[in-house]
């Protein structure tokens, strides 16, 4: 379905949205998932400052038909804002809310939740549940393509917010905790087709496959259902990858298991592999390394280097040189972890036997939520702090030797709470360039929500939290400056933008969408 508020399409037509417009986001506009290609989801607007954040007020509110558990983040360009619910599309006047036009994938399989969209010169994508890439005239939604890049009927799906370069729509897949094997794509940006693929698990006889045994590389898993970054320098893309299938089980795939649990480093023209890490090697925990890697330059140890960071759902933060995947530094950013007795010199984790999960039953800290997972942290570079939503809990992670059928559900086998110790999270401040804890804001609440954060150069941090409250921090200290209820549950990472020189803040939260600035 489509409708079209005509009045907003002169105001618009005179933008392209270039790949250079998309490097010097978030400015006004917010034009990739993350705000930028390097994933600091920091922005440049200032307006909103500490001494005036108390005057935030809600502006407008839209309904999302049928939502209950929007994760998706906004993107926002010259006065329209873009959502994602479930295979569908719409396009929002970002100054009031009103419904410029929608559009939904007929015939689309699945109700996997969608996390966002991508845009590029006079388009817009999105995928379906079913991993179909969807592209639309951003100021009509007309359909320009549809393009089925994976298939539901081999189980799989995705999530997945695309990141959009000149030389492709990124794509990535879900379904590795089902046994389908994880790959990377980029699709011409104006025909559909598909440029080139990167599998995350090796065929038999490529390097990486000897890390398997004998397992099978088309049920290995290696999912990468998370938007990866970009430096458009080295025209390199860095990606992260989840775990290897099944989950909790590892007996019968001995060895690594590359590149699960990875963030991979592709040339950005032939996808062709540059260099990998791996965060934790042999999984059988389930903590995919698909967290966000942020992309960022400074002088590490006296050095000036061009540094990626990512807190890991394993507990650690790890510190790497992008260009070659040097290995620099790492250390726990949550109290809760005791699976491993540490970090060698190499970043191989030195992993403590009595924590591998057994049929009997493993406590293991941290769960398998993860001290971290896909909600998006943020960089602020005048503070030089990371913020991160964390988690601090642990789980009873059973295990079995049954033999792994894909696509039947099992993960050989589970995790269960711990209800004695209920998990809570924190909001908290890590120096950037070696992970020491600066503050940290509790969460209030039952341990549920998955909101991320947004930077500002205002002086504020916006995120989430359990109460379903949008909140508001100081960014250099972490004191609690607003906040605002939304009576709903939050599974998003807030967005920033300014229109007719107005900063506006945006959330999705279960079935709303809700957007604040100062009273005026």
């Amino acid at each position: 379905m489509k409708r079209v508020f005509v009045l907003l399409i002169p105001l618009l037509v005179r933008a392209q949205v270039s790949q250079e417009r998309i490097a010097s986001s978030p400015n006004a506009d917010w034009l990739t998932y993350n705000g930028d290609y390097a994933a600091t989801r920091h922005s440049s607007l200032s307006q909103i400052t500490p001494a005036n954040v108390k005057s935030l007020v809600a502006k407008w509110v839209f309904r999302v038909d049928g939502a209950k558990k929007l994760e998706a983040s906004p993107i926002v360009h010259d006065g329209l804002m873009y959502v994602t619910n479930t295979n569908e599309m719409y396009a929002l006047d970002a100054r009031s809310g009103r419904k410029a036009w929608q559009y939904r994938a007929s015939g689309a399989k699945g109700t996997r939740v969608n996390r966002g969209s991508a845009i590029l010169n006079d388009k817009v994508y999105f995928v379906t549940a079913d991993c179909h890439l969807i592209a639309l005239n951003r100021l009509t939604g007309n359909l320009v393509f549809d393009v089925e890049y994976a298939s539901a009927e081999g189980g799989y799906s995705t999530s997945i917010a695309p990141l959009a370069i000149r030389s492709g729509i990124l794509v990535g897949v879900a379904g590795g905790g089902s046994g389908q094997r994880g790959f990377v794509a980029a699709i011409h940006p104006d025909s559909g087709k598909e440029i080139w693929r990167f599998w995350t698990v090796p065929a038999k006889g490529e390097p990486g496959s000897e890390t398997w045994g004998n397992f099978p590389a088309e049920m290995g898993g290696a999912p990468t259902w998370t938007t990866g970054s970009y430096d458009p320098e080295l025209n390199t893309i860095y990606w992260p990858t989840g775990n290897p299938w099944p989950d909790f089980y590892g007996g019968r795939r001995p060895g690594d298991n590359l590149y699960s649990d990875c963030v991979v480093a592709l040339d950005a023209n032939t996808g062709k592999l540059k260099w990998h890490f791996q965060f934790t090697p042999h999984d059988v925990w389930d903590w995919d390394a698909n967290e966000s890697l942020v992309l960022l330059d400074g002088a590490f140890r006296g050095r000036q280097r061009k540094l990626l960071v990512q807190a890991n759902r394993n507990g650690f933060y790890y510190v790497l040189d992008r260009v070659t995947g040097e290995f620099l530094h790492a250390v726990p950013f949550v109290k809760k972890l005791d699976w491993t007795s540490g970090i060698d010199d190499k970043g191989r984790p030195k992993v403590i036997p009595a924590k591998i999960p057994t049929p009997a039953g493993t406590k293991v800290c941290p769960s398998v939520r993860g001290a971290s997972n896909w909600m998006s942290p943020s960089f602020n570079p005048s503070t030089g702090l990371f913020y991160v939503v964390t988690l601090e809990q642990c789980d009873i992670i059973v295990a079995s030797a049954k033999e792994p059928v894909p696509a039947s559900g099992f993960r050989g086998t589970g995790n269960e709470g711990i209800p004695a110790e209920p998990g809570r999270f924190y909001l908290r401040a890590l120096d950037v360039f070696n992970g020491k804890l600066k503050w940290e804001h509790p969460m209030p609440g039952p341990g549920i929500m998955w909101a991320g954060t947004v930077s500002t150069a205002g002086g504020v941090l916006f995120s989430g939290d359990d109460d379903g409250n949008l909140v508001a921090l100081d960014a250099t200290t972490g004191k609690d400056l607003w906040h605002f209820s939304m009576g709903r549950s939050l599974f998003a990472s807030p967005v920033t933008y300014m229109l007719d020189g107005k900063q506006y803040v945006s959330i999705a939260a279960e079935s709303d969408v809700f957007t604040f600035g100062l009273f005026e």
